[in-house]
């Protein structure tokens, strides 16, 4: 499904700033769709099987949740059941945007793969390194994106020819760092270019910086998929709001990606754009006789000057009309002709 890509798709990252309320669910869905994204995405998981009870938070979760509270018990407080997703599905559906989730346990994955048979499948960066879960995924034979963070080139190895050899249809990897916000000194965006020369595929940029500036820079250079946050509010509670962009910075990513895609498309190939063909001719530099010579005299600088427009001869064959002689004299002010040289 996401072979062939002629533009970049612009995945709104939901996740889990609904809060664990399906109605947030919908507002979101419905921000996503104001903003014309082409995904809105979620995460689907059953919070015992994929945390122990023991677990702490992540430092940016105990920075940004404001709750005291466990991993798993926050965990399940922002989890949503399969009958939730069915139904944000039919209503993503009829907002006219693509529903996506991250599954993080097999069931979940059984469920978004089989039972919503979503057709491109996301994996999280924390599954990088978990062999069986992506050998499962694999063999769904769907299109798989496939975020990077934490991992090394060895570990996107193993995971990229894992999901390969049990049957993924194709591949899409992006490049992200896993802290939320993410510094810009994190980001490493070259990293990207390594990725698609190492495996020769498509790559794009999964973004947890706050605005949306290196969004950008990873479309310029190369992203066909962009994956953001976004929330209705930075300041609700919440591991990952503060990192989101808003609304309206949602609508100002998919504005400037939409315009970034103009300026770099093309063949790639150097020559006169169409729209530029007539202003070649007045602002190019044609040759010009600023010194009248007589005739069987020999072209010398001082009987030239070059002016707009190019009318015959272009001030790039100067080097050629040097040191010829002239059939005729030809007087100043007039355009040099290749029949005023003699070229016996």
């Amino acid at each position: 499904m996401l072979s062939g890509i002629n533009k970049v798709i612009i995945i709104a990252e939901a996740g889990v700033n609904h809060n664990g309320d399906i109605n947030l669910a919908r507002q979101l869905i419905d921000a996503a769709s104001d903003a014309d994204v082409d995904y809105v995405k979620f995460q689907t998981w059953i919070t015992e099987d994929i945390v122990d009870k023991s677990a702490g938070k992540a430092e940016y979760q105990k920075n940004n949740d404001g709750e005291s509270s466990t991993q798993f018990e926050m965990l399940k407080r922002l989890e949503l059941s399969f009958n939730d997703f069915k139904e944000l599905k039919k209503y993503s559906e009829s907002k006219g945007v693509k529903f996506l989730s991250t599954a993080d346990d097999y069931k979940s994955l059984d469920f978004l793969a089989d039972e919503l048979a979503l057709p491109v499948l996301k994996i999280g960066s924390g599954e990088v390194t978990n062999i069986p879960f992506l050998r499962r995924f694999g063999q769904k034979k769907k299109p798989i994106i496939l975020s990077t963070g934490m991992s090394t080139i060895g570990e996107v190895e193993k995971a990229y020819h894992t999901l390969e050899n049990a049957g993924a249809t194709s591949i899409i990897l992006l490049h992200c760092t896993s802290n939320y916000p993410a510094p810009l000194d994190s980001i490493n965006l070259k990293a990207m270019a390594t990725l698609a020369n190492v495996f020769k595929c498509e790559v794009g940029y999964s973004d947890h910086t706050e605005g949306i500036e290196v969004s950008l820079a990873a479309v310029a250079l190369g992203a066909i998929v962009i994956e953001k946050h976004f929330t209705l509010d930075k300041n609700m509670s919440g591991p990952d709001h503060k990192a989101s962009l808003d609304p309206a910075e949602l609508k100002e990513l998919v504005f400037r990606i939409r315009n970034i895609e103009k300026a770099i498309g093309g063949d790639g190939l150097k020559k006169p754009h169409a729209s530029e063909v007539e202003t070649k001719k007045i602002v190019q530099k044609g040759i010009y006789i600023n010194k009248t010579i007589k005739a069987g005299e020999i072209i010398t600088d001082e009987h030239l000057i070059m002016k707009r427009p190019v009318s015959v001869l272009s001030a790039q064959d100067y080097d050629f009309v040097i040191g010829k002689k002239v059939a005729a004299e030809i007087v100043e002010g007039q355009v040099l002709k290749l029949s005023d040289l003699n070229l016996d």
